[in-house]
């Protein structure tokens, strides 16, 4: 795979972003906050349409959002979509634009798509995100980059302004997409005890909010597990992050540990949850429905 030059970026590159649905969306907010033009194009119409009145330009094709932008940002489902959108947006490419890739695709995806961008003539930057609907709205996500140092200048502007921070992994892309599966990791596993610590206080006929109480402070605590408790509670489970979508990101991960040689039976175990949990109809929910997983069968879709 040669490499390839990048062309001249302006100080407020043009940026089009390829997939507005939660964090596309908010990503694209945050962009235009920052005064760069951005053009935003969506698979389903009505899911980019609002963007418009923040400022943004809503292009009904990919090929056009493409044409004349210094920065492709992609944040759509999977690998495949990603593919999908780059052979449809490829009459409008020009050599030496970055794509600035933040699906979270895998690691096979991931050698896949710097192909492809490669022989489109452009310059892959493998750069998932970490945070869900909220930061990506606030500008606060963190960005894990792996790509050509020589790039960095040029893109700053689009990473300052979708991220609180920015962490430069390697210059060979597919190192960050290593680091967030690791990552994912942790947050799986983490939704996952949290599901199972409510399901056992109500299963125990103890009250959950004790629990949180009890933990409340110490060392025990965390903004993630009062947080997502709460959602549970209410009965709130507006998608930060679907479950669909961690169910996808929980098999990534458990086919890079098998291609390495390792063992992750906790994330096994939250592929089986959040399948169950699918299946009984909370896949478009919040991925803390993984606790409908854990209730009684007669009680699991309610």
């Amino acid at each position: 795979m040669t490499s390839t030059p990048v062309h001249a970026i302006p100080e407020r590159p043009t940026v089009a972003v390829l997939g507005t649905g939660i964090m596309g969306s908010g990503m694209t907010r945050s962009l235009v906050r920052a005064g760069l033009d951005v053009r935003a194009w969506n698979r389903t119409q009505d899911k980019a349409a609002p963007l418009a009145a923040d400022g943004a330009t809503v292009t009904e094709t990919a090929e056009e959002a493409v044409s004349g932008a210094d920065v492709i940002v992609t944040m759509l489902n999977d690998g495949l979509s990603v593919a999908a959108v780059l052979a449809a947006a490829a009459p409008g490419v020009r050599r030496g634009q970055i794509l600035l890739q933040s699906t979270t695709v895998g690691l096979d995806a991931t050698t896949e798509l710097a192909q492809r961008a490669a022989d489109l003539g452009l310059v892959y930057l493998d750069a998932p995100v970490v945070g869900t609907k909220q930061p990506a709205e606030q500008g606060a996500l963190t960005v894990l980059v792996a790509g050509p140092s020589a790039v960095r200048a040029s893109v700053d502007p689009v990473l300052d302004a979708i991220g609180q921070r920015t962490i430069w992994v390697d210059e060979a892309p597919g190192a960050a997409s290593r680091l967030k599966l690791v990552v994912n990791t942790w947050v799986i596993n983490l939704v996952g005890s949290i599901a199972e610590c409510l399901n056992l206080a109500e299963g125990l006929s103890i009250d959950p909010q004790s629990f949180l109480d009890m933990v409340k402070g110490g060392p025990l605590d965390s903004a993630y597990l009062q947080g997502k408790s709460a959602a549970v509670l209410s009965g709130d489970l507006t998608p930060s992050f679907t479950l669909s979508t961690a169910l996808k990101d929980t098999r990534l991960i458990l086919a890079a540990a098998e291609r390495s040689g390792v063992t992750l039976d906790l994330v096994a175990a939250s592929a089986n949850r959040f399948e169950r949990s699918e299946a009984a109809g909370h896949g478009g929910e919040d991925m803390i429905a993984t606790y409908y997983a854990g209730r009684p069968a007669e009680q699991a879709g309610d």
